[in-house]
């Protein structure tokens, strides 16, 4: 790989000096990790990370079921004493389970979609109550590169995107195909997955920095990003090795098509949950995204090499080479993102463009590298900030963020400098 470039002197910068950031700043939070329980906790394979609940991820295989199990004549209620649709199709009827926080389905070709629709009810597990049911997105829109992977000798899955559904110890599932197709055309080997991130005594707000350090000449300042064990990364699931690409041209912005519903102490645990379902049950090599946005402006590390540097991720097919993604957590279809979304985005994309003397607020050709929005070998004028659609056929980032992307352009522009 390319070296990288040596880090300008830095030199101190109030937060209160930043008046384009304005005071939601503040919630930025320093790198590092939180001070964890005693010594009598059993410590985990994430390093420094001491857990109150281990990690786990079941799977479930789906069957046949024709017509698929349903709830009641009512959806979101607790009856679940008959099938509400008439359709073919797989699926799984009430089934207790081990505690889990998200899910997904999964199956075996990568290459393949379900078209149709994918659907899931779960039991809170502190109430007792089920969950209206709750389509999950079928079309997989972040990946790795399919030579990469194949090159590392690793197998990927297909799956939907994960889903974060809070503590819960039931679920319900169903697939059903496109009103004109047979059960036959679903992928095979379907699995329902559900993740336990596990709890750690590091899940707690970390402390707020009074300062950020600042570089010059189009580096913007460099952010607060909670490491990888700040949120408790368990670093024995991952590949242990690194690939990194030259430069970093572009910058995608993602949303993780998630809940809105969090509370910002959930992060950590929502990024571990995420960062299983793409190793444990997808294959890959390391969770997707780079970075991660939560509501209240923290930044989070995500695909481990360093946060200086190049690394390739798995979030744009076609474009995951010489850039980099960056995932906020939630939906924001129709929901605004705050001012600490923006924010954040707007710091961390000056900062980390800047490294490579790219202007955020430019464009430039990139190449496809193939199995995205456009065929191997197209060109493309790209934003160097740009949403996930512009590299793939996807709503991601959601309107509402997509929108919101050319404040962050023009904050990211003059936080350089230029």
């Amino acid at each position: 790989m390319t070296n990288i470039r040596t880090m300008r002197a830095f030199r101190t910068l109030s937060l209160r000096s930043l008046p384009l950031i304005g005071s939601c700043t503040a919630a930025l939070l320093v790198p590092l990790a939180l001070p964890l329980g005693g010594a009598a906790q059993a410590v985990d394979s994430a390093r420094g990370a001491a857990p109150r609940m281990a990690a786990a991820t079941q799977s479930l295989p789906l069957s046949p079921l024709t017509p698929l199990a349903g709830s009641s004549d009512e959806e979101g209620t607790d009856d679940t004493s008959g099938p509400t649709l008439s359709l073919a199709g797989q699926g799984l009827p009430p089934t207790d389970t081990e505690p889990f926080s998200l899910l997904g389905v999964v199956w075996e070709d990568p290459t393949e979609h379900i078209e149709g629709q994918v659907e899931v009810r779960i039991r809170d597990s502190g109430t007792g109550d089920w969950s209206d049911w709750l389509e999950l997105d079928a079309h997989p829109e972040h990946a790795p590169d399919p030579a990469s992977a194949k090159a590392e000798g690793r197998e990927l899955r297909g799956g939907t995107a994960p889903r974060w559904v809070g503590a819960a110890d039931a679920v319900e599932a169903r697939v059903a195909p496109a009103a004109d197709a047979a059960a036959e055309s679903l992928p095979d080997g379907l699995s329902l997955e559900l993740i336990n991130p596990g709890e750690l005594a590091a899940d707690a707000p970390a402390p707020r920095p009074q300062e950020v350090p600042a570089a010059g000449d189009h580096v913007g300042p460099r952010p607060g990003i909670v490491i990888r064990s700040g949120w408790g990364a368990d670093e024995s699931l991952r590949e242990s090795g690194f690939v990194y690409t030259d430069t970093v041209k572009t910058a995608f912005v993602h949303h993780t098509a998630d809940t809105n519903n969090y509370s910002c102490s959930e992060a950590p645990a929502m990024i571990r949950a995420i960062y299983r379902y793409h190793v444990v049950s997808q294959g890959w090599r390391d969770v997707g995204y780079n970075f991660f946005v939560d509501r209240c402006g923290t930044i989070y590390e995500g695909r481990a090499g360093g946060v200086i540097e190049p690394v390739q991720g798995a979030h744009t097919a076609g474009f995951n080479h010489n850039s980099m993604g960056v995932a906020v957590i939630g939906t924001y279809t129709g929901t605004k993102p705050n001012r600490d979304i923006t924010d954040a985005l707007s710091l961390l994309t000056a900062w980390k463009l800047g490294l490579f003397d790219v202007n955020a607020g430019g464009s430039a050709n990139r190449t496809s590298q193939g199995g995205g929005k456009y065929a191997k070998g197209t060109t493309v004028r790209m934003n160097n900030i740009s949403g996930h659609r512009d590299g793939f056929a996807t709503e991601c980032p959601g309107e509402e963020l997509y929108k919101a992307l050319g404040t962050v352009r023009s904050t990211a522009t003059r936080l350089q400098g230029r």
